[in-house]
């Protein structure tokens, strides 16, 4: 044990030294992660285990120090402790950075749940923000740590357990909740029946809040490899026809229109999925899709819709959503009339 401890101070030096080596290697092994998904299941796994356990040292940081000081008769280096936090942190959010990224739909609210990631990432890996501005606010760093916690169990549960996105959601968001429970005393000032009222309100909010956020949260293992407007289809090969872009109103009341999207999902499908038809931001039609199986390719699902409204001219698009509300994708056309097309 003295080995390993007079050891410490030349890895704190090194790591001060070249602190971009940490990062390199949290970017690395998330996009190798990301690549090689199918055989990175136990990795997933070891990577939510580790965050809870850290999360769990984060709020009983000084107690645990203070029973290993008198078990053991040493203390661990506080440099140590933050900077092995800080590895923690750039591992998971650069684990599921690649999956966000491409699953996220830029043109929609999904931008700002991808793009929280990204900065907390770039965050992580920046020792002036993370130790001067990050660090010592401890409430800062819980956020933190939970925000990476629920982004890092979206990604796991369907890979390691095969779970639908919307049971992933419901159990990370439940997670998430209970574990800054412990956190919130210590946020809460004031005495009395009011912060006994705010401690049992806050949570309910928190979670309430997360569950309306849905939306803005990409599916992190579910994305849409091909997709196609168009208003033929064969069936034999299962491939739609010409993708469209402009339609007229009598293309669409001849023989109606097919959306046709193909979804990749690493581990495998097994969920209800919707196409949702809007028209000039209405919702006009809501078709369920219960699929199950996965191919390398993408499982191919689509939708004829036949019934339009007498004068459909206008912006369409056809989201692909999950039973929890998460968007997949979307595909857009437009609808106009034969002149002007």
């Amino acid at each position: 044990m003295k080995v390993l401890l007079d050891r410490i101070p030349i890895l704190i030096a090194l790591l001060k030294r070249y602190p971009g080596l940490v990062a390199l290697f949290g970017f690395c092994s998330g996009v190798a992660s990301f690549l090689l998904v199918d055989r990175q299941a136990h990795l997933a796994k070891v990577l939510g285990v580790v965050l809870v356990v850290s999360w769990v040292w984060l709020i009983l940081e000084n107690l645990l120090l203070e029973r290993i000081a008198q078990r053991f008769g040493f203390e661990l280096p506080l440099p140590l402790l933050r900077y092995g936090t800080q590895m923690i942190h750039q591992e998971s959010l650069f684990f599921v950075l690649p999956f966000f990224f491409i699953t996220t739909t830029w043109n929609s609210g999904q931008l700002l749940f991808s793009g929280l990631l990204a900065i907390a990432a770039l965050a992580s890996i920046t020792d002036p923000i993370y130790y001067r501005w990050l660090a010592p606010r401890r409430w800062l760093l819980l956020i933190f740590h939970s925000l990476t916690l629920f982004a890092v169990m979206l990604t796991a549960l369907p890979i390691i357990f095969h779970l639908s996105t919307p049971q992933s959601y419901r159990i990370a968001l439940l997670v998430a909740t209970l574990l800054a429970l412990p956190s919130l005393p210590g946020l809460i000032g004031g005495a009395g029946w009011r912060r006994i009222l705010l401690l049992a309100a806050l949570p309910l909010a928190m979670a309430g809040a997360g569950w309306l956020a849905r939306v803005w949260v990409p599916p992190a293992t579910l994305w849409l490899t091909e997709v196609a407007i168009s208003d033929r289809f064969d069936g034999a090969q299962r491939a739609p026809g010409l993708s469209l872009a402009r339609i007229t109103p009598q293309q669409m009341h001849d023989d109606g229109l097919y959306a046709y999207t193909s979804i990749n999902a690493p581990r495998g499908l097994d969920e209800r999925i919707y196409h949702v038809w809007q028209h000039n931001g209405r919702e006009v039609d809501r078709i369920a899709l219960d699929i199950s199986g996965g191919r390398k390719e993408g499982y191919r699902a689509w939708t004829h819709k036949l019934n339009f409204p007498a004068s459909p001219e206008g912006r369409w698009q056809v989201r692909v959503v999950t039973e929890a509300g998460q968007m997949i994708g979307v595909l857009r056309f437009d609808v106009v009339d034969a002149q002007a097309k």
